[in-house]
């Protein structure tokens, strides 16, 4: 019969499965003169969904895009789990985005390749997956967001929002520890944004970590565990959906909410 583990071993595995998939600290960003992230701090919890709501310009894809560098923080530290994004450099931080993925507003898809090549081509140049590894896994993929069957067709071909179900399938594909969306479905027509969120519900469902910035108000109330609130580039205010839409403490966000559509706020 094996020891029991001891209370500080114990306490160490717990503090390893409690730690942050994604961790924020004291994040700024200044383009020039004007500082458009404030003291941003955020941590998120494995399987967690977080959604970022907050008026246009307010710095929600600038923190995102700050999470995997594609935009350099001025400062403040950005942790993967528990390794430090902000550190990497070179070969180093092209792997570590490898674990970020990320799903984009437009789907920067190659036109002129398939779907199936478009979700093989960075498993294979990236990860250097043989290709009939990288063949399996996405087509593995493609199934899960619904698009097996235009494995063979061209971008050109797909409606927008298969389009993004491609990109969501490519980034997916690399095995990531998180998933950021910046506004996933802000240019799809409204009659195809259901079908991406119902594959991020899928993904949420899964124990996919997941940062969401959206205005799908609707989404966030049914899918989020915590709701975070940004205006003028800091966090105003952080809870669960219904402590945000249903008790909003700060009179930034009472107003933020008070603009929406009846059927949002």
């Amino acid at each position: 019969m094996s020891a029991a583990p001891s209370p500080s071993a114990a306490a160490a595995h717990a503090e390893v499965h409690q730690r942050p998939v994604l961790e924020i600290n004291q994040l700024e960003k200044c383009f020039g003169d004007t500082q458009v992230l404030t003291s941003i701090d955020l941590r998120v919890k494995p399987g967690e969904l977080v959604f970022v709501i907050g008026p246009s310009g307010s710095g929600k894809s600038t923190m995102l895009r700050c999470c995997n560098r594609l935009e350099e923080p001025t400062s403040g530290s950005i942790l993967l789990d528990g390794e430090h994004v902000t550190e990497c450099h070179g070969r180093a931080l092209d792997k570590m985005r490898l674990k970020i993925g990320m799903v984009f507003q437009g789907f920067h898809l190659y036109p002129h390749k398939t779907v199936l090549a478009n979700v093989m081509l960075a498993q294979v140049k990236a990860l250097k997956r043989s290709k009939p590894e990288a063949e399996a896994r996405a087509k593995e993929m493609l199934e899960h967001v619904g698009l097996a069957h235009k494995a063979s067709a061209t971008p050109g071909e797909l409606s927008g929002g298969q389009q993004q179900r491609v990109a969501i399938a490519r980034a997916l594909a690399l095995d990531p520890k998180v998933m950021l969306f910046d506004e996933p479905t802000s240019a799809l027509d409204p009659e195809l944004v259901g079908s991406v969120l119902k594959v991020m519900k899928r993904l949420r469902d899964e124990g996919m970590t997941m940062v969401v910035v959206s205005h799908e108000m609707e989404f966030a109330r049914e899918a989020a565990d915590r709701v975070v609130f940004m205006d003028g580039g800091v966090v105003v205010e952080s809870g669960t959906p219904d402590e945000i839409f249903g008790n909003p403490k700060s009179e930034r966000l009472r107003a933020f909410l008070s603009r929406l559509s009846p059927g949002a706020a």
